[in-house]
């Protein structure tokens, strides 16, 4: 992996964070999920129409990958109802990159060296030492559950993405079809099961979905193409780091403590990192 692609999927993973802040700063993370989710589908299709239509085979990759990613936001919206930026975002990412490389190894035919996987051991290590605090700090075990569907569901779109970026041979238009189908799933989807008082928040509300909207948009189209260039097991990996910006946010912007526990966690977190360039 070169320089420049390390940059470019360090920068997605701060956008990443940044969108999930977003979030978590609104009252409503249900009504953030939704506003968030329609501003996704006049974005991805002026993205999307200004590219060739994608072909035949192409369809199937973007439909499942609209229905995980319903279930990703689904589950992770409810965990943050629940808990803490610093402890539900650990825990929504940590089991993600560990089974990515599992199913990679077995079924992809991606390369990954044996430094690699140490890294991306190491960081797993970081990310679990990260969400302990929901045992030790006496805080909502409730949102384990939701948390953990939120990984499986990365974990899931995440090797989808990879592989359809790869069949649609363009990155940028499959992440736009994507979008749209993944806006239009879960706005119908929590409208139908919340109703039309999900939408109510004010023009800051809508201003605050369309800027998460946008961070989101870059941190995935930048993902799914380093994808294409790169192991997918190495740059899902790699986008767990977003963990170290998540928890500085929730330091700095939300006032959550930074514990012993935090620091080590981040200090491991940046030594996987450092694994998986060698």
């Amino acid at each position: 992996m070169s320089v420049g692609i390390l940059l470019a999927v360090l920068g997605a993973a701060l956008l990443h964070a940044t969108w999930n802040a977003m979030i978590k700063l609104e009252t409503s993370k249900v009504g953030a999920m939704v506003i968030l989710s329609v501003a996704e589908i006049p974005i991805g299709l002026a993205i999307a129409l200004s590219r060739p239509m994608p072909a035949p085979e192409v369809w199937p990759w973007v439909l499942a990958a609209g229905c995980t990613h319903f279930c990703y936001k689904f589950f992770l919206t409810y965990a943050y109802e629940r808990g803490d930026l610093s402890r539900v975002y650990p825990i929504a990412r940590g089991a993600a990159p560990m089974f990515v490389a599992l199913v990679g190894a077995a079924f992809l035919a991606d390369r990954v060296s044996g430094a690699q996987y140490a890294g991306i051991a190491v960081l797993g290590c970081g990310i679990l030492l990260m969400a302990r605090g929901v045992f030790t700090q006496g805080e909502e075990r409730r949102l384990l559950p939701f948390a953990l569907g939120s990984a499986a569901a990365t974990s899931t779109y995440t090797l989808i993405d990879g592989l359809g970026a790869r069949v649609s041979g363009d990155a940028v238009a499959y992440v736009a079809w994507v979008f749209v189908v993944d806006g239009l799933l879960f706005s119908l989807g929590m409208l139908g099961l919340r109703g039309r008082s999900v939408l109510a928040g004010g023009a800051r509300a809508w201003m605050m979905g369309g800027l998460a909207c946008l961070a989101s948009y870059g941190a995935y189209a930048i993902s799914i193409w380093a994808m294409t260039v790169a192991p997918i097991a190495v740059v899902a990996a790699l986008r767990e780091t977003s963990i170290l910006f998540a928890v500085l946010i929730g330091w700095l912007i939300f006032g959550e403590r930074m514990t012993r526990d935090k620091a080590l966690a981040a200090g491991l977190i940046v030594l996987g990192v450092v694994l998986t360039r060698l």
